[in-house]
C-alpha cells in the first residue's frame, strides 16, 4: 500500500481499490488528502474527488461515476464510498456483478476508496467480495486506535513535517486531552502549528495555552465545588475562568451540564434500568476503564453526586440557571455579578439543608 505520508504516493503505485475499516479510519481520509496534495493539482482537487454514502446511493450509482469520464484531465480521480454500518454490509446479486465487471477492468486513472467505520463482520458478503479480489485490484486495511508509542511517534512525524519538534510532556497532555482520537489529535497538532509560528519546538505551555486542557481543568474544577456546595473555592475558579477569557456562556453551559447529566443519570439508572457502568460510559464517553485509578475515582465522584441530588432539587437548579441566562441577556448586571449571586444562593441554603439532612438520617 502507498504510504500514508506522501512521499509514498505515485500515480504508478496506486491500484484501483483501497478498502478501510476500523475503529479509527482518520488514516484513510489522511491518505486521501496525501493522494490530492501529491498527484492532483489545487485547482481541480474539487472536482476531482467525489463522495458516496451508500446510505442514500448505490453501488451502480459509485460505479457509474468512476466509469464516467472526469471533467478535467487528472493523473487521478478519486472516487470515496462511506459505508454505514448493518444491511449495506451485504451485497445483493447484482450489485456482486457490478462490482466483478468494473474490477475486472478498471479505469486506469480512478481510485475508489472504501471508508467502514467500526468493526467490519468477516463472514458479511461485503468484507468476502473484496477479500476474493487479487492485491493488485484491492487493498484491504484494519485501522486501531494507536496505543501510546506508536501515537506519540505518529506525533512526532507530523510534527516534523511542518519541520517541529514537541516536548514528551506535551505529547502526554495531548493524548490526556484528545485520548487516542487521531482526527481530534491532528486537529490540535494543526492549532498548536499555527500558535507557535516560527518556533521550533512544541512545550507543554503551548499545549495548556492552546488545546483548551485548563479550560477543561476549571470546567472539572467548578463542578467538583458545586458538588460539594464549596462556594470560596466556587468564586475562586469562576474568577480564573473569567480572568482566562472564557465566555460567560460557555461557564453557564458548563455548570448547566453538569447538573443534566446528574439529572439524566438519575433517570437512565430509573427508568431504562442501566448498570452504573453503562450510565457513567453514556455520560463520561471520554473516561476510559483503563484510565485505571482516575477512572475509578471520577466513576465513584458522579455517582456520589447522583445519589446526593433528588430530583427536585436539580429541576429548581435548572431553572435558576434559565433565569441567570435571561438576566445575562437582558439587563445590565455582569455576567460575573450574576453567577456569583447564584453560587451564593446554591451553596449556603442548599449546604444547611445536606448537612440537615445527612444529620437526620445518622
Amino acid at each position: 500500500m502507498a504510504s500514508f505520508q506522501g512521499k509514498g504516493i505515485k500515480e504508478e503505485t496506486l491500484i484501483p481499490c483501497y478498502f478501510f475499516y476500523g475503529e479509527d479510519t482518520f488514516p484513510a481520509w489522511e491518505f486521501i488528502n496525501e493522494i490530492k496534495e501529491a498527484l492532483i493539482s489545487p485547482d481541480i482537487q474539487d472536482y476531482s474527488v467525489e463522495r458516496f454514502n451508500l446510505e442514500d446511493n448505490s453501488w451502480a450509482d459509485v460505479i457509474d461515476s468512476a466509469r464516467a469520464l472526469p471533467i478535467f484531465i487528472s493523473p487521478c480521480r478519486i472516487i470515496v464510498v462511506e459505508v454505514p454500518k448493518g444491511k449495506k454490509e451485504s451485497l445483493s446479486s447484482r450489485e456482486k456483478s457490478i462490482l466483478k465487471d468494473y474490477f475486472s477492468s478498471p479505469p486506469s486513472k480512478t481510485v475508489i476508496v472504501i471508508v467502514f467505520s467500526g468493526k467490519i463482520k468477516k463472514n458479511t458478503s461485503l468484507f468476502r467480495f473484496f477479500s476474493s479480489l487479487s492485491s493488485a485490484a484491492v487493498s484491504l486495511k484494519e485501522l486501531r486506535y494507536l496505543k501510546e508509542g506508536a501515537l506519540f511517534a505518529w506525533m512526532d512525524k507530523k510534527f516534523l513535517s511542518q519541520g517541529k519538534t514537541v516536548a514528551f510532556e506535551a505529547k502526554i497532555k495531548l493524548q490526556e486531552l484528545a485520548g487516542n482520537d487521531m482526527r481530534r489529535v491532528n486537529n490540535e497538532i494543526e492549532k498548536l502549528i499555527t500558535f507557535v509560528g516560527e518556533k521550533k519546538e512544541i512545550e507543554l505551555d503551548d499545549v495548556n495555552q492552546v488545546s483548551g486542557w485548563v479550560k477543561i481543568f476549571f470546567e472539572w474544577e467548578i463542578a467538583d465545588s458545586l458538588g460539594k456546595l464549596d462556594f470560596e473555592r466556587s468564586l475562586i475558579v469562576l474568577n480564573n475562568l473569567f480572568k482566562d477569557g472564557v465566555k460567560p456562556e460557555y461557564i453557564l453551559g458548563s455548570m448547566a451540564k453538569f447538573f443534566r447529566d446528574i439529572f439524566l443519570a438519575k433517570l437512565l439508572l430509573k427508568e431504562e434500568s442501566l448498570d452504573r457502568k453503562a450510565v457513567f460510559k453514556e455520560l463520561r464517553p471520554h473516561i476510559h476503564e483503563k484510565f485505571g485509578n482516575f477512572y475509578t475515582t471520577k466513576f465513584r465522584e458522579f455517582f456520589s453526586l447522583v445519589e446526593k441530588f433528588s430530583l427536585r432539587d436539580l429541576n429548581r437548579v435548572l431553572t435558576e440557571l434559565e433565569e441567570v441566562d435571561l438576566k445575562i441577556k437582558t439587563t445590565s448586571l455582569t455576567p460575573q455579578t450574576l453567577l456569583e449571586s447564584f453560587l451564593f444562593d446554591y451553596c449556603g441554603p442548599r449546604k444547611k439543608e445536606r448537612i440537615t439532612w445527612r444529620e437526620q438520617r445518622d
